[in-house]
């Protein structure tokens, strides 16, 4: 596995590279980067070709004053991944990822073989104000110049809320090792607020959202969805927006399916981009 740097819109794109064959591209969320990827990456890099980025404003990728809205931080993948001559890719997004996946094969619906979406929402879609996510509304609205004081040096305590409340049991969520590591790259210059504004965002996520999801996306897709987090909204919603969805409870699982449930979450990816 490969820690490489594409220099795509005016950015430094980090990313993670493995494996040969056709490409699949994974997209971190919230409370993460692409690190948390890879339990899944060794077994998908058997036989595809996996580029995991760290998108706009996260981990070791540039980290912008703007452009955190869905639709510009696809364009960033979709650059890069034209930038390494991906003609055609699979791909897959948790949380704000899922945003930016859906985006992505939204806007380049003919580059896209296979999409999965996994434990979150899509802004604009349906009646989406009702989510489960939404219990911690005040989130949603928490940037700008206080709410950044208010966590400077205590990013650890920040997201131990999310690692362990979004958890169907806290000590089978995050490891203590991906803790540590998530803390110290949001504690780098700029990654906290860059973090806030894909918040921010939002009422612009769910203009853009509301206006893609009057064309239904073709390819088929995965939904992955945790029994104690968002349960079965989001695979109501990715039936508004595509017409070939396979949607999936992960039993047992909250939010955190990568690291809560691997083993029923990382071979049914593998299954579904091998048939």
């Amino acid at each position: 596995m490969e820690s490489r740097f594409g220099e795509v819109n005016g950015l430094r794109i980090h990313y993670l590279n493995d494996g040969k064959g056709d490409p699949l591209i994974l997209l971190h969320g919230y409370a993460q980067n692409s690190h948390m990827w890879r339990p899944l990456i060794s077994e998908l890099a058997k036989t595809h070709a996996v580029i995991a980025p760290d998108l706009r404003g996260f981990g070791d990728s540039s980290k912008p004053e703007s452009g955190y809205d869905k639709k510009t931080m696809a364009n960033d993948i979709h650059a890069l991944a034209q930038s390494l001559g991906l003609a055609r890719i699979g791909i897959v997004g948790h949380d704000i990822g899922l945003m930016v996946a859906y985006a992505y094969a939204a806007q380049y619906s003919s580059e896209v073989n296979k999409i999965v979406l996994m434990d979150a929402f899509l802004p604009g879609v349906g009646d989406w104000t009702q989510v489960w996510l939404l219990r911690d509304l005040w989130h949603f609205h928490f940037y700008g110049k206080t709410p950044l004081a208010l966590v400077e040096g205590r990013e650890r305590i920040y997201f131990e809320h999310f690692w362990n409340d979004f958890a169907a049991d806290p000590n089978k969520s995050v490891s203590e090792a991906d803790r540590q590591l998530y803390a110290a790259a949001y504690a780098k210059p700029g990654a906290m607020r860059a973090g806030f504004e894909v918040f921010r965002a939002f009422e612009q996520d769910a203009a853009d959202f509301a206006a893609f999801s009057k064309t239904k996306l073709k390819m088929p897709m995965l939904v992955l969805t945790g029994e104690k987090a968002s349960g079965r909204f989001l695979i109501t919603q990715a039936r508004l927006i595509a017409e070939n969805v396979e949607g999936v409870v992960i039993k047992s699982s909250g939010h955190w399916l990568i690291d809560e449930a691997p083993g029923q979450v990382i071979p049914k990816l593998v299954m579904f981009f091998q048939s």
